[in-house]
């Protein structure tokens, strides 16, 4: 059943994605990518919940990841001009979808009456949503950027807004990610007693170290206006640490060591 809902939804984003590209599809159908969000998280409900518990592997990660990435880029694309972002987004959660569905992660699943600790996951991976989204953007700023220097019009055809525009919500997105990442940070304090026997040592470690990048962007931007390829390279820079610390250190606890999170 998860599988299967896990294609449809991968067809409807692939669609849905083809859609906003005049050479390809119709303009702008947003019915297209909602479909695609119910049915993946329809898939996600297979997939994360077992018999009481909830399971959440590599696999699963990212496909919740690139769920929650989709839906606030279909949320914004109501009203701004960044359907170009669904080129990226919406086949990269296609590809998680897909991988979730037909390549279940097999870890020890967190009983869903311990509430405290499922709210310290859901922060986790709301951060996780709001800073894919925010690197995603920074890309499409550094590619609209370079385009601008060198006096190109995109190939594709689509209108994208003004490049401060751009920008503005890019540390919008960062804002956000880094408030809920900061409710994370705190919240996983209260399950922390032995970060080398818990194995969450590496995991906390580079999550911290990400969270001093985000924040020291976000207070560059606000003290001395920050912008431009400095605050990009920063905005990768500080998403790249906070992937590896999750997904590094749970595939090597998980695939190679045998080992989970406690």
């Amino acid at each position: 059943m998860g599988a299967g809902l896990a294609i449809a939804a991968a067809v409807m984003y692939l669609l849905a994605a083809s859609a906003v590209v005049p050479k390809l599809g119709p303009a702008g159908r947003p019915t297209l990518a909602l479909v695609a969000l119910a049915l993946h998280a329809a898939a996600l409900l297979q997939t994360l919940v077992h018999e009481g518990q909830l399971t959440v592997g590599v696999s699963e990660a990212l496909s919740l990841f690139a769920w929650q990435a989709a839906v606030l880029l279909w949320i914004l694309c109501l009203t701004q001009q960044l359907q170009g972002l669904t080129l990226a987004v919406y086949p990269l959660a296609a590809i998680a979808a897909l991988t979730a569905g037909l390549v279940p992660s097999s870890v020890t699943g967190i009983p869903l009456v311990e509430w405290k600790l499922q709210l310290h996951v859901a922060l986790s991976l709301f951060a996780a949503g709001f800073l894919s989204l925010a690197a995603v953007q920074a890309l499409a700023v550094a590619v609209q950027d370079r385009r601008l220097h060198r006096r190109r019009q995109t190939s594709t055809g689509l209108a994208w807004p003004p490049l401060q525009t751009m920008e503005s919500l890019l540390f919008q997105l960062i804002a956000a990610g880094f408030f809920m990442l900061s409710l994370s940070l705190a919240t996983g304090l209260l399950f922390v007693d032995d970060l080398l026997a818990q194995h969450l040592a590496h995991k906390t470690v580079l999550t911290s170290l990400a969270w001093l990048i985000f924040g020291t962007l976000l207070w560059g931007r606000w003290r001395s206006g920050w912008r431009g390829r400095a605050a990009l390279r920063w905005t990768i820079s500080g998403y790249l640490v906070l992937f590896i610390g999750y997904f590094g250190s749970k595939f090597v606890l998980e695939q190679m060591l045998g080992k989970h999170w406690t």
